[in-house]
């Protein structure tokens, strides 16, 4: 099998390597009982102003935080790491979906069963995603000046939805009930696999994804390429026949994470982000405070782009959320501030998102009346913030941090007053809040 494109040591003549289209982009009390407080206690910290948490102006249901594994390119997680990916208590990273691939070779299907079937275990969601046919299905042309381009053959359509179809058999036969299948990895970035135009995956979805068992997702564009997937939300044949529009997002800038033309058409259907490092994968993951690239990603995806779903490249790897050493990195707990505390099923609520500069928030409700707000701060300076919930119901409030010196350390509780407290959140850092 070819290597992944963002740890190959060379790129093919000719196309633009993944990596060149990455965009460039003190210990403190969490709680005090008011600014004053802070002040008194010697600690330096900005005002900023109050973030609202309305948690009746509900967004969008949040399907889950996870990673891709790959047996067949790298080691098959350990045990061991598969708890600490999947598990949801200290120490873990609440992961609650798991990405894996559809081998070509049915005799490499196996290798995913161990790392799934322990996902499940855990409560996670199981997606896959194909790279390439069966090479009998496949035919070679001429695209650019890429002349050994592979696309799958017209007359073979049937054929490969009913690989898929056997895939998801043998996975559901292994102790894997997948949740969706997708048609394609990134077709439209496809040097090293398997292209696909918009008009070829529209006929596959219109004339063979419903003979497929499980839900299907498409189009997976590597760069959220709005030009790819529109054609699908415009022809309702097509639509009818898919049930997650999938995207990654390698390099897309922030002002085009929106998608009007997805809250136009896809009523009904899913928004998942399945595939992305961030911001590069040359970097280590424990390197502070560029980690805080990833929390701030991760708020930009769930508030700018509405994405239900977020998931990252391999769960474990130097650049990853896990370090090649089974431990989470600083990357992995910029994930964990969401992934631990924002389950599948909560729901995002209107939250003030930007209540300064350098600070990201958002807010999530479930489990009865519980909110999780999760803030990153990318500041130097620490900030003292306001917080006012909306709905006055919770009498506590619980906190987690991770700056340069914590990860995901615990704060303990304080009091909420008419629905109101005041969080410290210490430079270059993220934190998490839990109401009760």
């Amino acid at each position: 099998m070819t290597p992944r494109g963002d740890e190959s040591a060379a790129t093919r003549p000719g196309h633009t390597s993944r990596r060149s289209v990455l965009a460039a982009m003190g210990t403190l009390p969490v709680l005090v009982a008011a600014p004053s407080a802070a002040r008194a206690a010697g600690t330096p910290s900005a005002a900023a102003a109050e973030v609202v948490v309305d948690p009746f102006a509900e967004r969008q249901t949040i399907r889950g935080f996870g990673g891709m594994n790959h047996t067949a390119w790298i080691d098959d997680l350990t045990p061991a790491q598969r708890d600490t990916a999947f598990g949801d208590g200290e120490g873990q990273m609440g992961f609650s979906v798991l990405r894996i691939p559809v081998h070509e070779n049915r005799a490499d299907w196996s290798g995913e069963v161990a790392t799934a079937r322990r996902a499940v275990e855990h409560g996670a969601t199981v997606i896959a995603s194909p790279w390439n046919p069966p090479s009998h299905m496949v035919e070679t042309f001429v695209r650019g000046d890429q002349t050994d381009a592979r696309r799958l053959r017209h007359d073979m359509y049937g054929a490969y939805a009913q690989h898929l179809n056997e895939f998801h058999a043998f996975m559901r036969d292994n102790g894997v009930d997948l949740h969706a299948v997708s048609v394609q990895n990134e077709p439209d970035y496809a040097h090293d696999w398997t292209w696909w135009t918009p008009q070829e995956m529209i006929r596959f979805l219109r004339e063979n994804a419903g003979s497929i068992g499980t839900r299907i997702i498409a189009p997976e564009s590597f760069q959220y390429v709005k030009s790819f997937s529109d054609p699908i939300l415009n022809d309702p044949q097509a639509l009818a026949n898919l049930d997650i529009l999938g995207a990654h997002l390698y390099g897309t800038r922030y002002e085009d994470f929106p998608y009007p033309l997805f809250e136009e058409k896809g009523r009904g259907k899913e928004l998942w982000m399945t595939e992305v490092y961030h911001p590069n994968s040359s970097d280590s993951a424990d390197l502070w405070p560029q980690a805080l690239e990833v929390g701030e990603h991760i708020h930009h995806a769930l508030v700018d782009a509405e994405f239900q779903a977020y998931v990252w490249w391999y769960i474990r790897r130097s650049y990853g959320p896990m370090r090649e050493d089974g431990r989470i990195s600083k990357r992995g707990a910029n994930m964990v501030h969401f992934s631990r505390f924002v389950r599948p099923g909560y729901v995002r609520v209107d939250a003030t998102p930007r209540p300064r500069s350098g600070v990201y928030v958002s807010a999530y409700k479930g489990g009865g009346s519980e909110i999780v707000i999760v803030a990153v701060n990318k500041g130097s300076s620490p900030v003292s913030q306001p917080f006012t919930l909306g709905d006055g119901a919770a009498s506590r409030v619980w906190s987690w941090v991770t700056d340069a010196d914590r990860n995901l350390a615990p704060h303990g509780a304080a009091g909420v007053s008419n629905g109101s407290f005041t969080g410290a959140l210490p430079a270059r850092s993220v934190t998490t809040f839990v109401t009760g």
